[in-house]
């Protein structure tokens, strides 16, 4: 399982590059970036101390659906109580969560909002899941590059799981296909993406096991071939 930061129009260079030496620090290698700032300048690189190469090889996107194109699953992080989302999984357990995916999830993005509003609602309510950072109090709130730095953390974990050379998915069916499977069938159904339901079963779906998923897919295609 691959994780990959993205970054939504981030606005200050210094948080992009301290994002970076979070990513990095914990493990992780894969940054993106939507309509940021300038990434490379020399405020970025400073904040970046030990990490540039994670600013240079970050992938650089002009919208979100461009960025997400490629991911299975799209967790934003954003504060409880926004109404565009009905569940939030705390970021404390979020990586049990992907662990129980098991081997049947292979691209994962956490996307963050930006400085000064965070993400717009439209995003979050396309995103799979949303993800909460615990907090004391709603003030003063964490800034960009401490989300990145809490949820690196909490995901590094991960990394220790993590078997090199081990193939992704033994049965080749896998939280993506049943993605997709289920998309075609709601769409199908009249159940039309961006809708509320629509985006309202896509989210509970997000939630199944690695256990449930195979029996998932084989009643979507009972469904799709009927005897």
């Amino acid at each position: 399982m691959e994780i990959h930061f993205i970054l939504y129009k981030p606005a200050v260079p210094g948080n992009v590059g301290a994002a970076a030496r979070a990513i990095k620090t914990m493990g992780f290698r894969h940054l993106r970036l939507i309509a940021p700032c300038d990434h490379l300048g020399e405020e970025s690189r400073m904040m970046a101390h030990g990490s540039h190469e994670i600013l240079e090889e970050a992938l650089v996107f002009d919208t979100f659906e461009a960025a997400a194109a490629d991911l299975e699953l799209v967790v934003c992080t954003t504060a409880k109580g926004r109404s565009a989302k009905h569940d939030y999984y705390s970021s404390r357990d979020f990586g049990e969560y992907l662990v129980n995916k098991g081997d049947l999830l292979k691209d994962v993005g956490i996307l963050f909002g930006t400085e000064e509003s965070g993400l717009p609602n439209q995003l979050i309510l396309e995103s799979d899941l949303a993800m909460t950072i615990p907090m004391a109090g709603v003030y003063p709130s964490l800034n960009l590059a401490q989300s990145v730095m809490i949820t690196a953390y909490e995901l590094s974990l991960l990394n220790l799981l993590k078997k090199p050379g081990e193939p992704l998915s033994k049965s080749g069916e896998g939280w993506g296909e049943l993605k997709r499977e289920s998309t075609r069938l709601l769409t199908e159904s009249g159940i039309l993406p961006g809708s509320p339901l629509f985006h309202r079963i896509s989210e509970r779906l997000s939630t199944v096991s690695a256990n449930d998923i195979p029996l998932f897919l084989s009643v979507i295609k009972r469904i799709n071939t009927p005897e």
